[in-house]
């Protein structure tokens, strides 16, 4: 994963992203030497959203399969909820 330093992205603006991201998928911000930000390409983060998005999908299936899940009308939902 390639890394950016704030200073040379006020220097070279969104062209160090692009060098960044032409050898790797990922690139990280430092700022005072700590890692702060991630940029990536709008594909590899609508990839990454997808896969998130089927990873939810996948436990909630597992859950229901294992019965863990409740059935109730939107009135006793929110009263659950507001006890919580």
């Amino acid at each position: 994963m390639s890394h950016i330093s704030a200073n040379e992205l006020k220097v070279k603006g969104i062209a160090s992203i692009e060098a960044s991201l032409s050898n790797d998928s990922e690139a990280i911000i430092s700022v005072r030497g700590k890692s702060r930000f991630v940029v990536m390409d709008i594909e590899h983060y609508q990839y990454l959203r997808e896969c998130e998005l089927e990873a939810a999908l996948a436990q909630s299936q597992a859950d229901m399969v294992a019965g863990r899940y409740i059935v109730e009308s939107p009135e006793a939902h929110l009263s659950r909820l507001e006890k919580l």
